[in-house]
C-alpha cells in the first residue's frame, strides 16, 4: 500500500481497530509481562492463497512502537503456500503481544479476498470481460478489502458515493423514470462524470441507451438476456453485469461479450486465508 495513502487514510482506520481491541490496556500482557523486553515472532502461512496486506500488517505493529521491525520475505500478490515463512517480526514483546490480533485481522481477510478474487479473475482468462468489485464491503474496510481485490488481479468499481453516478432502481423510482433520472443526473453532474444505469430487463435497456446512458448494468439476468442485451447495445455504451455473481457462475459469462462483470462476492463472501504468529520468544540485542 503507497505509504502516502497509508498515512492519511489507513492509519486512522488502524488506530481504531487497535482502539476496538484495546480499550485500556491489554491486561493479560500487562499481567505476564510487567516489563519491556525484547523478542521475536515468526509470521507463517497454513494455507495456500495470494498475499495481501502485508503493509498493513506491519503498520499495525509501528503505530503501537515505531521502533517494531516487520521483516517481509514476500509481497503482495504473491503466490504463499502451507508452511512459508511469511515475515519476522522483532520489537517488544508486550507490543507484539498486544498488536497480533488486529495485525492478523487485516492480513487474513485481505489474503483471503486476494485469494479468492485471483480464482475468480483466472475464470475469466481469455476474454475481454474485466472483473470488479462493488460497495458491498465491510464497514470501515473498503480501503482494504478495495485494495485486496486489485491485488487479486480484480478492478475497482466507485470508491464510494462521491466517485461516479450508478442509477439503480430505487433512484429511477425516485426520479420518475429512467429518461427522467439521466436528465436530471446529466443537468446536476459535471460533464467528465459518465452515467451508468442499472436495468432489470430489455426494455428499460432500450429506454437506457435511447435516453444517452455511457454504461448499461444489466441486473440479475440469465445468459440469454445478456447475449440479447450485447447484440441491442452494439457497442453504443459499455456494458456491466451484475446480480449474484459468484466463482461457481463467473465460466457461464466470460463468452458472453460484456465489457465488466462485478461481484460483490468478492468482498462479502470470501473466506479468511489463515495465517498466525508463532514461535514469539526472547532475544538479546
Amino acid at each position: 500500500m503507497n505509504p502516502i495513502t497509508a498515512k492519511l487514510n489507513a492509519d486512522p482506520l488502524i488506530l481504531q481497530a487497535l482502539q476496538e481491541d484495546i480499550t485500556n490496556e491489554d491486561v493479560t500482557t500487562n499481567a505476564v509481562m510487567p516489563v519491556a523486553k525484547q523478542g521475536q515472532a515468526d509470521l507463517l502461512c497454513k494455507q495456500d492463497g495470494v498475499l495481501a496486506g502485508l503493509d498493513v500488517f506491519r503498520r499495525v505493529f509501528e503505530l503501537l512502537d515505531e521502533t517494531t521491525k516487520v521483516q517481509g520475505f514476500f509481497h503482495d500478490g504473491d503466490q504463499i503456500h502451507q508452511g512459508d515463512k511469511l515475515a519476522l517480526v522483532t520489537g517488544d514483546m508486550r507490543v507484539i503481544l498486544s498488536g497480533e490480533r488486529t495485525a492478523l485481522n487485516y492480513l487474513q481477510r485481505m489474503s483471503g479476498i486476494a485469494t479468492y478474487t485471483h480464482a475468480a479473475v483466472e475464470l475469466l482468462a481469455g476474454s475481454n470481460t474485466k472483473l470488479l468489485d462493488t460497495r458491498k464491503t465491510t464497514p470501515n474496510m473498503r480501503l482494504f478489502e478495495k485494495y485486496a481485490v486489485r491485488v487479486g488481479g480484480g478492478c475497482n468499481h466507485r470508491y464510494n458515493l462521491s466517485d461516479g453516478i450508478l442509477i439503480k432502481d430505487n433512484h429511477i423510482s425516485a426520479a420518475g423514470g429512467i429518461k427522467e433520472a439521466i436528465g436530471m443526473a446529466r443537468a446536476y453532474a459535471p460533464f467528465v462524470h459518465r452515467i451508468e444505469v442499472e436495468v432489470e430487463n430489455l426494455d428499460m435497456l432500450r429506454e437506457a441507451l435511447e435516453a444517452g446512458a455511457d454504461i448499461i448494468m444489466l441486473d440479475n439476468m440469465t445468459s440469454a438476456q445478456m447475449r440479447e442485451a450485447v447484440k441491442i447495445v452494439n457497442g453504443r455504451a459499455v456494458i456491466e453485469c451484475s446480480g449474484n455473481i459468484t466463482k461457481e457462475n463467473l465460466a457461464e459469462i466470460r463468452d458472453i461479450g460484456v465489457d465488466y462483470v462485478s461481484s460483490g462476492a468478492l468482498t462479502h463472501s470470501a473466506p479468511i486465508l489463515d495465517v498466525s504468529l508463532k514461535n514469539l520468544h526472547a532475544i538479546e540485542l
